[in-house]
């Protein structure tokens, strides 16, 4: 019996390790090890190519998440990039939020749930052309602060935060080791930007920040962008749009060289005009970049997005990187978003050979080189041949064949002699953005409330002079009203008719409206290189007792920086000009104050509180400070919807008691136009029946012209020459060797958004066509059959490709200009068939 037990025992012990090993290796398949040498982050054991791209949870609700990424990951991303946002977490001290849009864990899980990796930049502090860079205000107003340097109080709260984050998300196992999606984290942003003005502070700021992370043991990699001294083992990456050439690499030989910051575009300020950048560049940077040892680059921003509410920085438009590969709406910017994606590619198809082949450069002249991988012994190689005069194409002979190069462009050869991809070279459809009017949501029907403009005596808090904005408001709300009461007897005003006072105030920013005796005198502001204005207009006195009030305004909080906590803004000076015994200064005359407006209290933005006053029927344009409301029905189909609120001023907007953000259309750019004139409204802010839409008015506008919009990018376009090398599809690599994949052709090729089909060819032209997407113009030789043809390949389909084959076009007998190098340039409409129709 004694034996028969120990053998018992023997097998339920072997029994027990078998099923031990076993959860052992099921838990080895979700966890990764993520460590780094001088080449490129590894990740369970092995390098990676990694394609970023940054998306931000607050910057769209949580209904659109899943679509966004499911796009960036079709846009050939592995990796997406947020930062995390400490104001709107912790908006009162000790009291979290991490409901709806910000529901970071939801974000991190879902980018999990699509096979994805997570790039975390904690911060806290971000930039960002956010609120106060991320800081709650409460922080400024902690005894003895000083932001961002060696100082006690900072780097409590700052390393207090941190570590909640930190184990918050450690909790939910969202980091690799776990089996989590994040793969790197982020201390601090941009910090070399300001050292300099913290002196000694700065310097022992950024190691204690370096150790406290690395103490935090999340089990990745930290980095710090733009930090050329950053201690080990944190890495220093770079932000720009050409780190290629602008990044002087690593500040250690062990650490690889990360691009934490690729800018798409550039963010935009009221009063900007657009702002662009082409996927060539984009395309010409990121190959250069990974043409000269760099394995990681984010795309700042992929897509940009919504400032919704108050949570952008000082004059920051509510649409956010609108350039970016995925526009503000969700959909596909083309051909920002496929040419990026068939570079992320060329490259993948390059992969052994750029993370375990030896570099080499052969420099041609000024502006040609070759730079090849090869991993000697193999078949491992890969090429890039550039071109880098910003004018001159260029041909370039490499291993016996030659290569021809457009001006400015890199070509990558993934086997050394096949090229699959040039950055200058655009094989990716184009589309344009169209908005439409909603049948629907139209013929808006407005009714107005307006505020009252407010006296001293009527202001609950009372000071010598004006206090200033940001302490007086929180940043609770963009509003604050100062007002104060001068008396006059007639001999202390003009005597002239033809003279008036002037009121003139000295403003640190960032707006202002001036009333005096309820009489609107005007509008003032700044602009986000200089906050502060003068603000000088003639006023009406009258004997006896004159009130002058102002609404002053902040347009977000500063984002960046030193010494952010000794920001100020508001009415600094107040003097009356003119008057007979000269001029009079009022700053010291006592003054009210009142945060906020009425409506704000009343919360007219709500069903609830719209209930709370009377409205009267709007007449066309309005006097400012008025509020404005209306109903529609949802917008039919199932296109993004917006609305276009040219014919108003400056304000805010609500939809159902959510705010779609800040506007102001009459701060117009050099150009004459506003900076942004759709306000973005998703589709998950709208309910069946009647919506509620709230404006407040602050300079004056008329709803009349307001319009619910539909928005598409269903015009699609090529442009494509014979010269044109094959879609990077064509491609594939089997064991070093380049193949033909037989189910693509060379071409061009369109397709439609989501299930659209194409209804319709607007153009087409086989020949020697000019022009743009929405814009195309036959030249002097062009096939009479184009728009047959390509009707044949396309019309009723989702996706078609249209051979670039003369005889498909015409015979040789017809063609009445054999000897051009042929264009194919091709414009057409998608849309859902009736069933389905928008």
């Amino acid at each position: 019996m004694a034996v028969l037990t120990r053998g018992f025992c023997v097998l339920v012990l072997v029994s027990c390790l078998l099923v031990t090993s076993a959860v052992g290796q099921r838990k080895s398949k979700n966890q990764r090890s993520v460590t780094y040498d001088g080449r490129s982050l590894i990740v369970n054991g092995g390098r990676e190519l990694l394609f970023s791209g940054s998306i931000h949870y607050p910057r769209s609700p949580p209904e659109m998440w899943p679509d966004l990424i499911i796009k960036a990951k079709e846009g050939g991303l592995n990796v997406i990039q947020t930062y995390v946002f400490w104001n709107i977490h912790e908006p009162v001290q000790g009291q979290y939020n991490f409901e709806g849009n910000y529901d970071l864990v939801k974000f991190i899980k879902l980018i999990g749930e699509q096979g994805l990796y997570a790039s975390l930049r904690v911060g806290p502090f971000i930039a960002a052309e956010w609120n106060q860079g991320g800081f709650p205000y409460w922080l400024r107003e902690v005894p003895n602060i000083t932001f961002r340097s060696y100082n006690e109080p900072f780097m409590f709260h700052m390393q207090k935060f941190t570590t909640m984050i930190v184990d918050m998300l450690r909790k939910e196992k969202l980091f690799a080791p776990q089996g989590g999606p994040i793969i790197l984290s982020q201390i601090e942003n941009e910090y070399n930007s300001i050292q300099l003005a913290y002196r000694d502070m700065g310097v022992k700021y950024v190691h204690w920040a370096a150790n406290m992370a690395v103490g935090l043991q999340t089990g990745v990699p930290w980095v710090m962008c733009k930090q050329m001294d950053a201690p080990d083992p944190v890495i220093n990456t770079c932000n720009g749009r050409h780190c290629g050439d602008t990044f002087p690499g690593p500040n250690s030989p062990n650490k690889p060289s990360l691009w934490t910051e690729n800018w798409t575009a550039q963010y935009r300020v009221f009063g900007d005009p657009p702002s662009q950048r082409a996927a060539e560049d984009i395309a010409y940077s990121v190959a250069r970049f990974f043409s000269k040892n760099g394995t990681f680059t984010n795309y700042y921003m992929y897509y940009g997005g919504t400032n919704y509410g108050r949570t952008g920085s000082s004059f920051v438009t509510t649409r956010y990187y609108d350039e970016a590969p995925i526009d503000e709406f969700g959909l596909r910017r083309e051909p920002k978003f496929g040419h990026l994606r068939d570079l992320h590619r060329a490259l993948r198809l390059s992969k052994k050979a750029l993370l375990w082949g030896v570099p080499t450069v052969q420099r041609i002249s000024n502006d040609l080189e070759i730079r090849v991988y090869e991993k000697p012994g193999t078949d491992i190689c890969a090429a890039f041949l550039t071109n880098n005069h910003t004018k001159i194409p260029a041909t370039i002979n490499f291993r016996g064949q030659d290569y021809f190069l457009p001006r400015r462009s890199i070509s990558i050869l993934p086997d050394c002699k096949t090229l699959v991809f040039n950055t200058q070279t655009m094989v990716a459809q184009h589309n344009a953005r169209n908005f439409h009017p909603s049948k629907k949501a139209g013929k808006l029907k407005w009714v107005v409330f307006q505020e009252s403009i407010p006296n001293i005596n009527e202001l609950p808090l009372q000071n010598k002079i004006p206090l200033e904005l940001y302490s007086l408001t929180k940043d609770t709300s963009d509003y604050a009203w100062y007002s104060t009461s001068i008396t006059f007897d007639r001999l202390d005003l003009p005597m002239r008719s033809d003279i008036l006072p002037v009121l003139q105030i000295a403003n640190l920013g960032h707006a202002m409206v001036a009333f005096v005796n309820g009489e609107y005198i005007g509008f003032g502001h700044g602009s986000n290189i200089e906050k502060s204005f003068v603000f000088q207009k003639p006023i009406n006195l009258k004997p006896g007792v004159n009130h002058i009030s102002l609404l002053s305004m902040t347009v977000g909080l500063p984002n960046s920086g030193a010494n952010m906590e000794k920001r100020f803004a508001g009415p600094r000076a107040i003097t009356i000009q003119g008057l007979n015994a000269g001029t009079l200064d009022v700053t010291l005359n006592n003054w009210g104050h009142e945060v906020g407006v009425k409506g704000e209290k009343l919360e007219l933005h709500t069903e609830e509180g719209s209930q709370k006053v009377k409205w009267s029927p709007a007449g066309g344009a309005g006097p400012p400070l008025t509020w404005y409301k209306t109903y529609f029905d949802v917008p039919e189909g199932q296109n993004p919807v917006a609305v276009r609120l040219t014919t108003m001023g400056k304000g805010m907007a609500w939809v159902n008691g959510k705010s779609i953000g800040r506007y102001w259309v009459n701060y117009l750019s050099p150009l004459g136009q506003p900076s942004q004139s759709e306000y973005h409204i998703p589709r998950s802010f709208l309910k069946p029946g009647k919506n509620l839409m709230v404006l407040f008015e602050e300079t004056g506008g008329n709803p009349q012209g307001i319009e619910v919009l539909l928005v598409n990018r269903d015009t699609i376009c090529s442009f494509i020459s014979e010269a044109h090398p094959p879609s990077v599809k064509t491609w594939q690599k089997e064991g070093g060797q380049m193949t033909v994949v037989e189910d693509v052709k060379s071409g061009a090729h369109l397709t439609c958004p989501d299930d659209k089909v194409i209804k319709s060819v607007d153009f087409a032209s086989f020949g020697d066509p000019s022009g743009s997407c929405g814009n195309f113009a036959e030249g002097k030789c062009t096939s009479p059959n184009s728009e047959k043809v390509v009707a044949k390949y396309c019309l009723g389909k989702n996706s078609c490709s249209i051979p670039l084959e003369r005889e498909i076009f015409d015979d040789k007998s017809h063609d009445g200009c054999p000897d051009i190098l042929k264009v194919l340039a091709v414009q057409a409409r998608c849309g859902r068939n009736k069933s389905k129709s928008d």
